[in-house]
């Protein structure tokens, strides 16, 4: 089969206000812009088109897996170790809600972040070697 899923375009988040978390998500992601109403925003960035959608109260993205810990459902990479300290540190800075950075026993160290939904995500200091191949090299 020649025809194939190539990549995810884009990805919808429950927020409860879209002015509120559009904001949020350029001035403390660096995210852009592209569209807003009163009930969504289409921001792009890490190569995403991320779409916030206005929910009902007390809406994440996470979920609970069979142990009964919350998960995240995005993890962003970044390039190596230092950059993944620098970006927490920044995040730290910027008053964004974050984890310590851990190791769990694969390649690499991650930590995780919220916005103000509490929607969770993840940093993985590990980038893609097709991406590093693709587009670094």
């Amino acid at each position: 089969m020649e025809d194939k899923l190539l990549r995810i375009g884009t990805t919808y988040l429950p927020v409860s206000n879209v002015d509120i978390s559009s904001e949020w998500y350029v001035n403390k992601l660096g995210a852009i812009l592209n569209y807003k109403d009163e009930d969504k925003a289409i921001l792009n960035f890490a190569n995403q088109s991320i779409f916030l959608v206005k929910a009902k109260e007390n809406q994440s993205a996470n979920f609970i897996n069979t142990y009964g810990d919350e998960c995240f459902s995005i993890t962003f990479e970044v390039d190596g170790l230092n950059s993944l300290e620098a970006i927490h540190s920044e995040f730290k800075e910027k008053e964004i809600r974050v984890g310590v950075i851990e190791d769990r026993r694969h390649s690499g160290r991650n930590f995780v972040f919220y916005d103000l939904d509490g929607n969770k995500f993840d940093v993985w200091s590990e980038l893609s070697p097709l991406y590093k191949e693709k587009f670094l090299s």
